[in-house]
């Protein structure tokens, strides 16, 4: 269930009706409780203060009104600005932008605040009372009506802050950057069951259920019955299926993968211990979406950073320094992952019996997502591809495991083999000085330096 609550709440997070209508329902009570008091156990409190004057029943209609009129006004410039802000920031640095902005609890707040001040004057007009002995006006509920308006003055104030500097590259591309590095964090190592020991792993023989389901043989099939995007895993839950009906279940897919209807997603041994309700319940542990989310999905944040600097490259922005901006975090985010050990796929019970085999995470496959989807764009334009090998080095210089470095080497050496395609004259000369610069960042090895000694006999050519 938990994995139907995460969908749940990753809508709601990424909606511009939940905030605003629960403020609006706290200003409701809010209303309701303000005049209770007015007209109850508060009666008289403000009479003793000095300096504030009563309110008649005219004048606290006429300050309520005006505040009700001028806050739904507000809240619709204040819409209509923000509907402008999210077109432009999906036209310019690609449509995936737009689940952040639209999770931008700033937003959100913004438009509550208006719409919650408008519905809380509302609720206090309707119980203003004028002549006679039926005069009723609630005083503290017109003071906190006028709070009120004030707040909504400074969120103004603070939304005209907050819009430019939302839209504005940098902080767009620093926002990804700092979710996918505290993504790293969170995902590596992995938190399904309990990690077998590397040493061990190597060393152990498969289980037969591992034998099985790598052989395909005596498992039973647990297939999708929806298309989409997988949005999260629950993982905990898998465990428990698994420990409960004694399996060995194999993994197909990972957060962010698309799943057509009647796609196998897990792979269970022994077949014979898999009926109708335990198959659910491992359907139920998959959150299926129309769109991918950042929250399980690292590459979708990855993806994001690439989109963004393949649209600066393109010919018709020609932007390198929103490319280099761009390079800057998933470096970052690439030698924080190159300090980690990758966990292992096949997670154990408290027992040490191994009960879940995910699919493998690689630091090769994470580079070529990001270093190697930037490549195409990065080889076009001379300046990003300095940085790109300036990026790549200093990454290298942190890694301490060779095999990663040499990865790192290679794409080095893929994006001069692809720009001396597209570069010509001093700017590919001046390419290839830097790869010479940087070579020995990697990694001391022949055929690095056979490839520098050999970059002015190609320039020649």
């Amino acid at each position: 269930m938990r994995a139907h609550f995460f969908r749940l709440i990753e809508g709601l997070r990424a909606s511009y009706w939940f905030v605003p209508s629960l403020m609006a329902f706290f200003a409701i009570v809010l209303g309701a409780l303000m005049v209770w008091l007015d007209a109850g156990p508060a009666t008289g409190l403000l009479d003793g203060l000095g300096w504030y004057q009563k309110a008649k029943p005219d004048g606290a209609h006429q300050v309520l009104s005006t505040i009700a009129g001028s806050m739904i006004t507000v809240a619709g410039v204040v819409f209509s600005i923000t509907i402008v802000a999210i077109a432009y920031a999906a036209s310019q640095y690609g449509p995936r932008i737009l689940t952040n902005f639209m999770s931008d609890r700033g937003n959100q707040v913004t438009l509550g605040t208006f719409i919650a001040t408008f519905v809380y004057c509302l609720v206090v007009l309707r119980t203003i009372r004028g002549g006679g002995d039926g005069e009723f006006v609630p005083q503290m509920a017109v003071a906190v009506g006028l709070v009120l308006a004030i707040c909504s003055i400074a969120v103004l104030i603070y939304f005209i802050h907050h819009v430019p500097n939302s839209i504005h590259i940098n902080n767009v591309v620093a926002r990804i950057g700092k979710q996918l590095l505290r993504s790293v964090d969170d995902r590596f190592p992995a938190q399904v069951g309990d990690p077998i020991d590397e040493a061990e792993q190597a060393s152990e023989e498969l289980s037969a259920g591992e034998r099985a389901l790598q052989d395909g043989t005596g498992a039973k099939a647990v297939c999708a019955h929806c298309n989409g995007y997988l949005q999260a895993v629950e993982d905990e839950a898998l465990m428990d299926i698994a420990c409960d009906k004694d399996l060995v279940l194999r993994l197909h897919h990972i957060p962010g993968d698309y799943l057509f209807d009647g796609e196998m997603i897990v792979s269970a041994w022994p077949a014979e211990r898999v009926d109708e309700a335990t198959g659910g319940s491992l359907r139920r542990s998959y959150s299926v979406g129309n769109n991918r989310t950042p929250t399980q999905d690292i590459l979708f944040l990855v993806d994001e950073l690439v989109e963004i600097s393949a649209r600066a490259l393109s010919s018709g922005v020609n932007d390198p320094y929103t490319a280099i901006t761009c390079l800057d975090w998933l470096g970052a985010a690439v030698a924080q992952l190159g300090r980690r050990r990758m966990p292992s796929p096949r997670r154990v019970d408290p027992q040490g019996t191994v009960r879940v085999i995910a699919v493998p995470d690689s630091y090769a496959g994470f580079i070529d997502r990001g270093f190697g989807r930037m490549r195409p764009y990065v080889a076009r334009d001379v300046t990003a591809a300095l940085h790109m090998l300036d990026t790549l080095a200093q990454v290298a210089a942190r890694c301490r495991l060779s095999d990663r470095r040499q990865l790192l080497a290679a794409q080095a050496e893929s994006l001069l083999t692809l720009a001396e395609e597209e570069l010509h004259g001093p700017s590919l000369e001046r390419l290839q000085e830097r790869y010479r610069q940087t070579a020995h960042s990697f990694i001391a090895t022949d055929q690095i330096a056979e490839k520098a000694g050999t970059l002015g006999a190609r320039a020649r050519r």
